[in-house]
């Protein structure tokens, strides 16, 4: 074979395998878009632009299930000890009392113990004369301790007497009743729920008037968790009726009233 047939063959043999290699990039190049096709499937190759948005805004008004009470006991001494100890049978008649109406241990907490000093300021001068600007240091006289309880009662009728006995264990700073859900979320839950039932029917109103079809829900928002007010209702099983020898603090419960705003933009077509 001459060197001419040689050179053919080895060019064409070249050709061969240079289009093999072609072939085998291509398939793997398609391979890859296959996958990335499956990867994408049922995703929009582009953000919807046909969009309308409707906002709804939700209430609800629930009954509350329990109430938070908080009262404190503080003392003043010349010592933080003696300070201390009178605080400490202070708060232990109280917390013997809340135990008495049935309160279990759990819905009863500590939210501060506190000591602070207490101080005096000399003044120098005697009454009548002009004095300088007093520079001295303070001096301490006292200390002070402080403990506040919160209670949490699940029985909305034992919240007067709880107060009423409070009140003759000489506590001090007595807060509340905070009546609330023991679940915190269920009022802005159902808030929400009326609020996207009310964009919904916006949508379906709007749809019909524009002449167009709803497609698929592409965004949502929501606002929610926004301040509770009361509404506050009379009775509550300790009215005069209701009343034994001892007169107790009237507290009506009432209801509460929750919000939500919430922002649906569908795709329409």
């Amino acid at each position: 074979m001459n060197e001419n047939c040689m050179c053919k063959l080895c060019k064409g043999h070249g050709i061969r395998i240079a289009g093999f290699a072609v072939l085998v990039v291509l398939a793997l190049f398609l391979l890859a878009q296959t996958i990335l096709a499956f990867g994408n499937f049922g995703r929009p190759n582009n953000p919807a632009t046909d969009t309308i948005t409707v906002s709804g805004d939700g209430q609800a008004t629930l009954p509350p299930d329990v109430a938070k009470v908080s009262f404190s006991v503080q003392n003043t001494t010349v010592t933080v000890s003696d300070a201390q100890d009178k605080t400490t049978v202070q708060t232990n008649s109280a917390l013997a009392f809340v135990k008495e109406q049935g309160i279990a241990d759990k819905d009863v907490k500590t939210a501060s113990y506190n000591i602070t000093p207490q101080y005096s300021y000399p003044n120098p001068c005697t009454g009548g004369v002009m004095c300088p600007v007093y520079s001295g240091s303070p001096k301490v006289t006292g200390y002070e301790v402080s403990e506040t309880i919160q209670v949490t009662i699940h029985d909305l009728t034992a919240v007067g007497k709880l107060l009423s006995g409070l009140g003759k264990l000489s506590v001090q700073n007595i807060s509340g009743p905070n009546f609330t859900l023991n679940d915190t979320s269920a009022g802005y839950d159902a808030a929400r729920a009326d609020a996207i039932n009310k964009a919904k029917l916006q949508a379906t109103l709007l749809a019909k008037q524009l002449g167009i079809k709803l497609g698929k829900i592409v965004n949502f928002s929501e606002s929610s968790g926004g301040y509770q007010y009361p509404m506050y209702a009379t009775g509550m099983g300790m009215g005069a009726s209701d009343m034994k020898a001892e007169a107790t603090p009237s507290v009506p419960a009432g209801e509460n009233t929750y919000n939500a705003s919430v922002s649906i933009t569908y795709e329409i077509r």
